[in-house]
């Protein structure tokens, strides 16, 4: 009998375990002191136990390695150097996972239930569309690049004012996707809704265009720009007097670039763009990004005089080569105690062909050239290009250059991507629902079509 016994109360754990396959998707949301964010698990079942992945949607990162997953009675531990922490969580009855995540000393509870974290856009357009949309392809001659888009009519038939979307920093598709936000597939659909034709396109070197992204300076973003204008002059649905250009954060500089050289813009609306030098506007986000985290004013005011040196440096140098790298890294040395190894890595930061250009990039000059009209806005919590600097600097500029049809306007409680929003953080833009205020975008569409009558 007590074979017998002991024969059951084995083949049941060995059910009760079978039973347990976490294989899939586990995800929970870490609450912090000023903001939450949703973390996943990817847990593949094998032969000698599982393996596993780690996301952050809402810091746009997929597929980060985790060195160990072991699940044992019930128990799920992660072991994750890369982001110098690890996961224990014990499974109960209800099939979720009570545990805490600890990284750099810091310990946070997570729990985690069985599926993807869900990504909610509630303003993202879903075809089919009421408008006419066409996937195109145009030249960069100057470059010898080819570029991929997508443009869209408010009917297949007909001739219409047009405006090109031109995103901001880093790689970006003609979406400007980050996030799980859209933002130009929800700008696009708005304005052409409203009669409005626009062509959005994926960065050079990204998405289906061609060229080599990394070597790329935000000048050769400008011939890339004025490849889709010259493109858009030989389409018989597009009103060739009746051309804009709408510039999120990099694009707010590219955009006057363009404008100022070419005779064929009709307008131009500045997002976030930026009215003081690329330097300056470095450390004034640094400042107000860290601030906001609660930074203490010792940390700030020792970046703040680090960062200003090596700036310097930059700025000062005639040619980006090694001693500059020499220079910059025996900074990052010094003031900030850093080894070898990650001084290397912040120094090739700093000075990548983007970076170093873009740290002496004076957007005055630019906008002082600009004769067409000019709308240019700013969310008030906007840490990363602060909106009173920025625009008073663009309106000084536009306004020494002679030019009378500015408009100015900084929209209460947006952020850097123009989203309502709490803190205006960077971390915040992810678990925000909305993807584009509606007041921005009324602002913004209802300019273009005064503009366009």
């Amino acid at each position: 009998m007590k074979k017998i016994i002991l024969f059951v109360l084995l083949l049941f754990s060995f059910l009760n375990s079978f039973a347990q396959d976490i294989s899939g998707a586990w995800n929970g949301v870490l609450k912090l002191s000023n903001n939450q964010l949703r973390v996943v698990f990817n847990i593949t079942k094998t032969q000698d136990g599982y393996t596993s992945t780690t996301d952050s949607p809402d810091q746009g990162a997929k597929g980060i390695p985790v060195q160990s997953t072991t699940f044992e009675n019930s128990v799920l531990k992660l072991n994750m150097p890369v982001l110098g922490g690890s996961y224990e969580g014990k499974l109960n009855a209800d099939n979720v996972f009570i545990g805490k995540i600890t990284q750099n000393g810091h310990t946070l509870d997570l729990n985690l239930s069985k599926g993807n974290a869900e990504i909610l856009r509630p303003q993202e357009p879903k075809e089919p569309f009421s408008y006419y949309t066409e996937e195109v392809k145009f030249e960069n001659k100057t470059d010898h690049l080819t570029l991929a888009g997508t443009l869209s009519l408010p009917k297949k038939e007909g001739n219409f004012p047009a405006v090109i979307l031109i995103t901001g920093s880093g790689a970006q598709n003609r979406d400007e996707e980050a996030l799980g936000h859209k933002p130009f597939l929800v700008l696009a659909d708005y304005l052409t809704k409203k009669g409005i034709a626009v062509l959005r396109f994926d960065d050079r070197g990204f998405g289906a265009s061609t060229g080599d992204f990394k070597s790329a300076t935000t000048m050769d973003f400008v011939k890339d720009v004025q490849s889709a204008v010259d493109y858009l002059k030989t389409r018989k649905e597009i009103d060739k007097n009746k051309i804009g250009l709408i510039g999120h954060s990099e694009g707010g500089i590219i955009a006057p670039i363009v404008a100022g050289k070419s005779k064929d813009i009709a307008f131009i609306i500045l997002m976030a763009g930026t009215g003081v030098r690329g330097d300056k506007l470095l450390l004034m986000q640094k400042e107000h990004i860290e601030r906001q985290m609660g930074v203490s004013e010792e940390e700030v005011k020792k970046g703040q005089e680090t960062y200003k040196e090596i700036y310097k440096l930059v700025i000062s140098s005639s040619v980006n080569d090694e001693k500059l790298h020499k220079n910059i890294k025996d900074i990052f040395k010094s003031k900030l105690s850093l080894n070898e190894e990650k001084a290397t890595v912040y120094t090739v930061q700093v000075i990548n062909p983007w970076m170093y250009d873009f740290l002496k990039l004076d957007p005055e000059p630019f906008l002082e050239k600009v004769k067409c009209p000019v709308l240019a806005i700013n969310g008030s919590k906007d840490l990363q290009v602060p909106a009173e600097e920025n625009l008073q600097g663009i309106q000084k500029a536009l306004t020494k250059g002679g030019n009378k049809k500015t408009t100015i306007k900084e929209l209460p409680n947006l952020n850097h991507l123009f989203q309502e929003c709490k803190t205006g953080l960077p971390t915040e833009y992810g678990v925000i629902e909305q993807t584009i205020s509606p007041t921005a975008l009324e602002e913004m569409s209802s300019w273009v079509l005064l503009q366009t009558k």
